[in-house]
């Protein structure tokens, strides 16, 4: 039997750890749950030191002083790819410690390293097996290629870490330093499916069929559309993001156990994810599970990978959508509110899939704030998107779209027969308001 692997002489503070990072440093941060908190936590207490490190980070779950502080501009730039609730208040705030990264998430690895060399990467990983291998666990997203280029890597080993299998696995002789750090993982709660949602996944799960292969996202219409599919029989999973939901049609026996790769290339037999995040639950179940496969998010939400998936299924959420079929995910007018993340890649790639097909999904309405403090309904699906709206899928890669008022497919229709769809599928309330500005604005 082999010895097991000594890795204590790597073993560092947190402190340490800090005085590791200079001023210029190009600091990359692990995504969501991957990302190392005890660093992050502490990564202000050096500001005194230091000036213009940029830390870019996708979906940081925390919140720390470092970019929440004002009084940390100059010292700290936070670039993120992927917004969340501190990144949103840090950028409306005008604080000058937050931007964003625009992105398609099969890429942002490879496009980061194009812009900019990493210096010091920061995640987390399991204890090691007894051949000095560790699991990154919760994310292979970008975390490989970036690691690969910089010049100090530091984890923080965390025992409460689920071991992970694919390209999560790496030997500690590729990691300079360790941090021991022992905390709870960060949990996604499950938010309850409503009855808009389960509408919206009913429209969605009638037109899925038994054998198809699987991407959901996280929410109430996910959730939703994953209860739906309970009946299901031969599904397969490649998705961008590992959910409870998926741990629901892998026990209701909806997940084939054995299913054939339509292609060489791929993971024949596998539930395949670039990241999971969730519940507990969640955590316990990919943990040492050989039928679940974290792998590199070049590879995964690549759309010439997920092209080879027969019957390739996406379903994606929307903040608005105007007649046209311009798709807008991540903003809200020009402020942003999340990111591109892996959207155009899952449904441009489920397209190209033999017997594929993709879904935008949104509520009919939402409630804004105005001015004054009052809230107001207005509708998602617009005559043209709001001001200063991104356009996170271009209209031409739009296929279907659906709310709690119906489905409609906008895949090669004219801009007549879109706009006349959509409405079709918008509030009562606001249809009339819609067809009156398409025939301003020549659509009808």
């Amino acid at each position: 039997m082999a010895s097991a692997y000594d890795y204590r002489s790597k073993v560092i503070s947190i402190e340490e750890a800090l005085a590791k990072i200079k001023s210029d440093d190009v600091v990359i941060s692990a995504l969501a749950g991957a990302e190392p908190r005890g660093i992050l936590e502490q990564l202000h207490t050096i500001a005194p030191r230091v000036k213009n490190v940029s830390v870019a980070t996708c979906l940081p779950l925390h919140k720390g002083l470092w970019y929440m502080d004002p009084a940390m501009k100059g010292h700290f730039i936070h670039h993120a790819w992927f917004y969340t609730a501190g990144t949103r208040k840090a950028t409306d705030s005008g604080w000058g410690t937050c931007t964003c990264v625009p992105c398609h998430l099969h890429t942002a690895g490879h496009d980061r390293l194009k812009y900019r060399k990493p210096t010091v990467f920061l995640g987390t990983c399991t204890p090691p097996d007894r051949f000095g291998f560790v699991s990154l666990s919760l994310s292979a997203t970008y975390e490989r290629e970036l690691m690969e280029a910089a010049d100090i890597v530091i984890l923080e080993m965390n025992p409460q870490t689920p071991w992970t299998y694919g390209d999560t696995v790496i030997h500690l002789d590729a990691v300079d330093y360790i941090v021991e750090n022992e905390y709870a993982l960060p949990q996604l709660p499950i938010v309850e499916s409503d009855d808009r949602d389960r509408k919206i996944g009913g429209y969605i799960a009638q037109l899925i069929e038994d054998g198809s292969c699987i991407q959901l996202g996280i929410g109430g219409i996910p959730n939703a559309v994953a209860g739906e599919l309970l009946n299901k029989k031969g599904l397969s999973i490649h998705t961008e993001m590992f959910t409870d939901g998926m741990v629901d049609l892998y026990d209701a026996g909806a997940i084939a156990k054995s299913a054939p790769g339509s292609d060489p290339r791929m993971l024949a037999g596998k539930m395949v994810a670039t990241f999971a995040l969730g519940t507990q639950r969640l955590y316990d179940f990919i943990h040492q599970n050989p039928a679940v496969a974290i792998m590199r998010g070049s590879w995964v939400n690549s759309p010439y990978v997920i092209r080879h998936n027969k019957k390739q299924v996406s379903i994606n959420t929307s903040l608005e959508i105007d007649l046209t079929g311009q798709v807008c995910s991540e903003s809200i007018g020009h402020k942003q509110f999340s990111g591109s993340g892996g959207q155009a890649d899952t449904a441009i790639g489920a397209q190209m899939s033999e017997g594929g097909m993709s879904f935008i999904a949104l509520y009919s309405t939402a409630e804004v704030k105005q001015a004054d403090g009052t809230r107001k309904t207005v509708s998602k699906i617009a005559p043209t998107l709001t001001p200063g709206a991104v356009v996170t899928l271009h209209r031409a890669h739009v296929d279907y779209v659906v709310t709690e008022y119906g489905i409609v497919r906008l895949k090669g229709a004219p801009i007549n027969e879109r706009a006349a769809a959509l409405i079709s599928i918008a509030h009562p309330d606001f249809r009339a308001a819609l067809n009156e500005e398409a025939e301003k604005l020549g659509f009808l």
